[in-house]
């Protein structure tokens, strides 16, 4: 049967997930898992994010895409290394991608891997890939009734990115409303407003991935 199917597949991912969260936290650094549409501003989001973080907490990048290098040129200035990771149909990354990946980065030089996923609102959520958080972006131009229609993306993210802020005052978006829905979802994620082009809230981002990452420090010690 189909729902057979699908429990299997989902049981063997997990399985190479665990493993790739061994390996990670063997090294000590942490993963975080960035999940959205397309065009919510992830990679816009680690041009900004990784110089912030500086030499000393060094980033590498994977990136999951159907076609081509593109956003992995653009992250590939700023940190140790970039992967890009080409699912041609598949809408999502899996756990096996990313331990192929893996097993060809300089873990030891490592304070943070980004997984930048494919672009979609539906079967990222479903996938663990070893990360230690996940990130949902939801952008202003999208609208705010994200969070309604696609509940299972938001309800397993750790913190909530609500990106190009600056278009708040230009589109027809109500916060609220966001923050309505996610409490009907998801009430442990912090909901942070970022703006890539003002730098808006990018401290703050930057605080919870730092704390995060001594949280899983010490949760790993």
């Amino acid at each position: 049967m189909r729902i057979e199917v699908v429990e299997n597949v989902l049981k063997a991912n997990d399985a190479v997930a665990a493993a790739n969260r061994r390996l990670l936290e063997r090294y000590g650094l942490l993963a975080v898992n960035l999940m959205s549409s397309p065009g919510s501003g992830k990679t816009t989001l680690l041009e900004r994010t990784i110089p912030m973080l500086g030499p000393a907490e060094p980033c590498s990048v994977m990136v999951g895409d159907l076609q081509t290098t593109r956003d992995a040129e653009r992250v590939g200035p700023y940190t140790v290394q970039a992967t890009q990771i080409n699912t041609g149909t598949g809408c999502h990354l899996s756990a096996t991608q990313v331990a192929e990946a893996l097993g060809r980065m300089e873990l030891e030089r490592l304070a943070y891997l980004f997984i930048e996923n494919v672009g979609n609102m539906v079967c990222p959520a479903e996938f663990d890939l070893g990360e230690h958080a996940r990130a949902v972006l939801l952008s202003v131009p999208e609208g705010d009734d994200k969070v309604a229609k696609y509940p299972t993306l938001f309800q397993k993210a750790d913190v909530i990115l609500l990106t190009k802020v600056d278009l708040l005052g230009v589109l027809d978006f109500h916060i609220d409303r966001v923050r309505e829905d996610l409490a009907r979802v998801n009430t442990r994620a912090p909901l942070l407003r970022v703006s890539s082009r003002t730098g808006e809230g990018l401290g703050d981002w930057l605080d919870w991935l730092r704390r995060t990452r001594a949280a899983a420090a010490g949760a790993g010690a």
